[in-house]
């Protein structure tokens, strides 16, 4: 038993595996990105929420978010 463990333990690191979940940074780039322009705070909070789960999805919603909002022809917020 404690073989497998160590050999999972080692192919683990040669394979190096990404935790699925964001980072708090990642987190707040997140919100950084969606936060450029003006969206309702539950986007956020969904994209947020997604993220504790799967970044890659948390990212994907947001830019699909982001993509309807520029075909909508959205007013979009510029910061300095």
């Amino acid at each position: 038993m404690a073989d497998t463990a160590m050999l999972d333990n080692r192919i683990n690191k040669q394979i190096k595996f990404e935790p699925l979940e964001a980072t708090e940074e990642e987190s707040v780039i997140l919100a950084e990105k969606l936060t450029q322009v003006a969206i309702p705070l539950q986007v956020l909070l969904q994209a947020l929420n997604i993220a504790k789960y799967d970044k890659a999805a948390a990212f994907r919603y947001a830019d699909k978010y982001l993509n309807n909002i520029k075909k909508s022809k959205w007013v979009i917020i510029k910061t300095a």
